[in-house]
């Protein structure tokens, strides 16, 4: 697996497993699956409700736990100060690891207004050694400017939706300039759509490829982190199968040309990640 050097020097894989919607002890043995098919980044959060099984799915993988990332997300009702240095510990508490490798603020909540008393939050937590590395979910490049102007530092990533039909370049070059890493929920956007799309299916003949390696591949080269969900093996191994082949500038400037104002999915939980 390659790696991206984020800006605290820390390394983290180029591509990640989503879990949303992965529980029990069904999930822990899809995890497990991922971890063996040489996924090393694992994406949960407070809001999944399945901390604890991602937990237990890296404590029975065989893998040293140094090997693997860790992401786990603190949830809008926690943005005052005190109520997320106690959530990031039960987030701590629940997976039964002593760590969590990369803690992101879920939502910036700007109405609310306390997100960066929430950032100071997860600053304080990575100096007592209970986070690694910390970064933003959703947030937009002023909420990001304010953070830095406030407190002077800046987040490691910033998890945004981003698929062909919503490329989100403007936010890709603004994280670029921060030296931020752009991770990608939601990589494929509609699946079905993606596996029907003229466009993507050729690129994917071309190269001999599926269209869902064709687009991982596609976030790769514009220096994005996708982190696809899926508990599936096959697909799992398929989805982390994209360093073997490059698209040429010309793919990638036709994948780039199918985003469009709308293409956010509006009725999708923004929470969730889609299973392909």
């Amino acid at each position: 697996m390659e790696n991206y050097i984020l800006n605290d020097g820390f390394a983290i894989p180029k591509v990640g497993l989503g879990t949303y919607g992965l529980r029990g002890e069904l999930g822990v043995r899809q995890i497990e699956t991922a971890i063996q098919s040489g996924y090393r980044l694992i994406d949960s959060a407070y809001n999944y409700e399945n901390e604890g099984i991602v937990g237990k799915a890296i404590r029975n993988s065989g893998v040293s736990r140094d090997q693997i990332t860790l992401t786990s997300k603190l949830p809008g009702r926690y943005h005052e100060y005190d109520k997320a240095m106690i959530a990031i510990q039960e987030s701590i508490a629940r997976t039964g690891l002593d760590y969590i490798d990369l803690y992101l603020i879920h939502w910036p909540n700007p109405k609310e207004d306390k997100y960066v008393e929430a950032w100071q939050a997860l600053i304080d937590a990575q100096k007592l050694g209970l986070i690694r590395s910390i970064g933003t979910s959703n947030f937009l490049p002023e909420h990001i400017d304010r953070l830095e102007k406030e407190t002077g530092i800046l987040p490691a990533v910033n998890q945004v939706e981003t698929h062909p039909n919503f490329n989100q370049e403007a936010q890709r070059e603004y994280d670029a300039s921060k030296g931020i890493i752009t991770e990608a929920w939601s990589p494929i956007g509609r699946a079905a759509d993606m596996m029907s799309n003229d466009l993507i299916t050729d690129i994917a003949q071309t190269h001999n490829k599926t269209a869902y390696q064709v687009i991982l591949r596609w976030h790769i080269q514009r220096g994005f982190l996708p982190i696809p969900k899926s508990g599936n093996y096959q697909r799992q191994r398929q989805n982390i199968d994209i360093f073997d082949f490059n698209l040429s500038e010309g793919e990638v400037a036709k994948i780039n040309s199918m985003s469009h104002e709308d293409g956010r999915q509006k009725d999708q939980n923004p929470a969730e990640y889609q299973e392909f």
